[in-house]
């Protein structure tokens, strides 16, 4: 089973599931465990009617708390809050409601619905019950009074984790806290507690260093994000793409051109394997600052690597599209969506009915005869 909870880590879920049927197939006896695992699975590679007939379809020895809750779990996923509440109170009568996690699965169905005052209520109920009362539960309890910018109780909740005791704030609480603040333009504070954050996190994990990273950029603080960087360069033997792609996107928000171009350069003398989302994101950046002849060698460049791999520049030709019809520079966009023909890259609807709105605008007969045959060869109409 270890191999099946790596893949689900990396949320592999299909080869996952066929790993879980071949090793059953092989004589691996199915527990209640992997019952509830199998259908978590088949609700995610299959859809949940068919996690729902091999639910139904289990012996009557397995439909236990596990097996149940991998079903609400599915249901909770999906949003399907009709079939989530009756299963609920179906569990409850069963006495298989008297977990945390059947709990937090039912708040976060409330939050997916916009219900935050569910979500408060129900974690009362939780207090009420004896639940153990984990960060998870604590998460979607802050998460809700966030949602109401009640910011009196949402700082009430983390001081009552401080003072407990037996769960205390850790980084991702810290960092619910200060992507509040960051919704509040509380930045001050934001950066305060993402130094609580820092203190918490796991330096093993790349994840909370990222994590940090975006905040301190969404809070406008360019030196954290710096600093933050070199950390993380510090802490591991190579940064990733997706660290890269992290720092990237914070330094584009930030506005610090020359870091980004500086930290892309790096990041293509060093990578493994190319990632188109990097390139876009500089591409992006150049663009919003009219450095169009750094996007168009960039993009250049990138088509002879995506060639060898991979992946397209579908994304990156729309970017030149925006920009020139932005510009209302009607030939230069039509040369870009000329280019997606010829590589048979198609944009979305969207994109399409954008052009074809702004050649109606503009009243450009040329463009929009142009536009027309373009349509044609995209078989549009």
């Amino acid at each position: 089973m270890g191999f099946v909870r790596e893949l689900r880590k990396y949320r592999d879920f299909k080869h996952a599931l066929e790993l879980l049927d071949w090793m059953e197939k092989n004589g691996m006896t199915i527990s209640t465990t992997n019952h509830a695992v199998r259908l978590d699975l088949i609700s995610k590679v299959k859809g949940i009617e068919a996690a729902e007939d091999y639910f139904f379809n289990l012996p009557k020895s397995t439909k236990n708390q596990k097996t149940f809750s991998a079903l609400l779990s599915s249901y909770c996923q999906e949003k399907m809050a009709d079939k989530a509440l009756a299963l609920y109170e179906e569990m409850k009568e069963l006495n298989f409601a008297t977990s945390t996690l059947v709990s937090t699965n039912l708040m976060t169905l409330y939050m997916k619905l916009g219900q935050p005052e569910k979500v408060i209520s129900h974690f009362q109920e939780m207090k009420q019950d004896g639940l153990f009362l984990d960060r998870v539960a604590y998460g979607l309890l802050i998460n809700s009074y966030a949602s109401l910018n009640d910011v009196d109780s949402v700082e009430r909740v983390v001081q009552e984790m401080k003072e407990g005791g037996k769960v205390s704030p850790d980084w991702t609480i810290y960092c619910s806290l200060a992507t509040f603040y960051n919704s509040l333009a509380l930045f001050d504070k934001s950066n305060s507690v993402l130094q609580k954050a820092e203190e918490t996190m796991n330096r093993h994990n790349r994840a909370p260093y990222e994590y940090i990273i975006s905040l301190y950029a969404s809070a406008g603080n360019l030196s954290e994000v710096k600093r933050m960087w070199k950390l993380l360069k510090d802490g591991f033997t190579k940064a990733n793409n997706m660290s890269y792609l992290c720092v990237l996107h914070a330094l584009k928000k930030l506005g610090d051109v020359d870091g980004l171009k500086n930290c892309f350069q790096e990041w293509e003398s060093t990578y493994v394997s190319f990632d188109v989302r990097l390139v876009n994101v500089v591409v992006d950046a150049y663009l919003k600052n009219d450095m169009v002849e750094d996007a168009e060698l960039l993009w250049k460049k990138s088509v002879k690597a995506l060639e060898k791999g991979d992946g397209n520049d579908l994304k990156m030709l729309e970017m030149f599209l925006d920009y020139y019809l932005k510009r209302h520079e009607m030939d230069f966009a039509l040369k870009y969506l000329n280019i997606m023909k010829s590589k048979g890259l198609k944009p979305g609807e969207e994109k399409l009915n954008e052009l074809l709105k702004y050649i109606v605008e503009v009243k450009d007969v040329d463009g929009a005869e142009a536009f027309s045959m373009i349509l044609e060869e995209f078989n549009c109409s």
